[in-house]
């Protein structure tokens, strides 16, 4: 099996606030992330399929295809947005990256399927900074 990945970025704002909890809780649990006024982040988002190469194009994925897919139906979703307001599939979720990065998965598996016969999405792996990131293949 091969793995073929693409990255994409996109910057959107965010707060993490659960709203069953005091003011002061929030802050304790969440820190600067429950900023009233929000925050931002660059994210990287690297999508990957797993498969085998076709045999009329060497490709396990096309990646212009790849690539397309991943802007139309998520960047253009949540580039310079806010996760928490603006973002249909993140409504009455915390917007952490965990959840985040579920929610692309379930819009990014059945249109992944469609574009590569011979493979299939196998990772998700979201960078909220250089040095925080999630992974997440489904399950």
């Amino acid at each position: 099996m091969i793995q073929v990945s693409r990255k994409e970025h996109f910057n959107a704002a965010h707060k993490l606030w659960n709203p069953k909890w005091s003011e002061e809780k929030n802050i304790e649990v969440f820190g600067p992330c429950a900023n009233a006024n929000w925050h931002g982040h660059n994210f990287e988002l690297i999508v990957t399929v797993k498969g085998l190469p076709d045999d009329d194009t060497g490709f396990v994925v096309d990646l212009k295809a790849l690539s397309t897919l991943i802007r139309t139906l998520v960047v253009d979703k949540v580039d310079h947005k806010n996760l928490n307001v603006d973002v249909d599939f993140m409504e009455g979720k915390m917007a952490s990256c965990e959840n985040l990065v579920m929610e692309f998965w379930k819009i990014l598996k059945p249109a992944v399927d469609k574009i590569t016969p011979h493979g299939g999405l196998y990772k998700l792996k979201l960078y909220e900074t250089p040095r925080n990131f999630v992974e997440y293949y489904g399950e």
